[in-house]
């Protein structure tokens, strides 16, 4: 039997990744802050359900103490967990929101892995941690605090990675691109909110949403990211990266000099 602790399973993709380990075999650890949402996978054998609020080290201390009741070790310790939200970095209660941010993709990781380390490394297992395509691709406009934090989720990841090889354990990332999951209906109605609210950057966003709803209509199918996530846990040597399903568009801009990329903003989506 391999046991798993998972964060963010009760959502789209982490939910079917965690099924998917199931269904190899695995007894998974559901965190979630979701309760509802645990509750209905309740009844699959397997999946074990676990309240926890990854901003809040006595709340993980707790689930540790409810997954040290069925094992004292974990084969993997696999974090989904997150939040996205798009905004300008110069208009709002943008400080906070970045701050939220940071405290649930960054140091919700570094808590988790924190805290169920020993667990890991008494089952000789290892550490799995999402990051995004935004996490190594050029920060494109209005997704600033995104990409904040998925770009200290890429540091955090290879420093750690480099520390663990001194006590052979692994540490794999994974680079999603766009999947097809409940978040993508609400982006359109969030975008609408942020051009709505907007004080300098109305026009400009108004040009921007038929790109995003392009970029929308392009998503992938999940299967591919459950894939990578199952190889990531079973594989005996897997890889220190699983870039999956990134855009090619947003990948080709790597190439392109900053200055050239910022002059095609400039005229594509020019404020007047």
């Amino acid at each position: 039997m391999k046991y798993a602790l998972f964060t963010g399973a009760a959502g789209g993709l982490g939910g079917a990744s965690a099924l998917a380990l199931i269904e190899k075999g695995w007894t998974v650890f559901a965190a979630d802050y979701d309760e509802v949402a645990l509750k209905k996978k309740a009844d699959i054998v397997g999946f074990v359900p676990i309240k926890v609020d990854i901003t809040n080290m006595e709340s993980i201390e707790a689930a540790k103490q409810e997954v040290l009741k069925t094992t004292d070790h974990l084969d993997a310790v696999i974090n989904f967990a997150g939040i996205h939200s798009m905004g300008s970095l110069i208009e709002g209660d943008i400080v906070k929101t970045v701050e939220r941010m940071v405290d649930i993709n960054v140091l919700g990781m570094i808590r988790i892995n924190r805290v169920f380390f020993d667990m890991v490394k008494k089952g000789n297992g290892r550490i799995i941690n999402c990051s995004s395509e935004c996490g190594w691709m050029k920060a494109q406009p209005f997704n600033g605090p995104y990409s904040i934090t998925k770009y200290a989720v890429e540091a955090y990841s290879d420093s750690l990675r480099r520390e663990l090889l001194f006590q052979d354990i692994k540490c794999v990332k994974i680079q999603p691109g766009s999947f097809k999951t409940q978040m993508h209906g609400q982006a359109s109605a969030a975008f609408d909110k942020m051009i709505n609210n907007t004080e300098y950057y109305k026009k400009t966003l108004s040009k921007m949403k038929p790109m995003m709803l392009v970029e929308l209509k392009m998503a992938n199918d999940p299967k591919y990211l459950v894939r990578a996530v199952v190889e990531a846990c079973e594989a005996d040597k897997p890889k220190n990266l699983y870039r999956v399903k990134n855009s090619k568009l947003l990948g080709t801009l790597e190439f392109v000099p900053d200055k050239v990329i910022d002059s095609i903003y400039k005229v594509l989506l020019k404020n007047k």
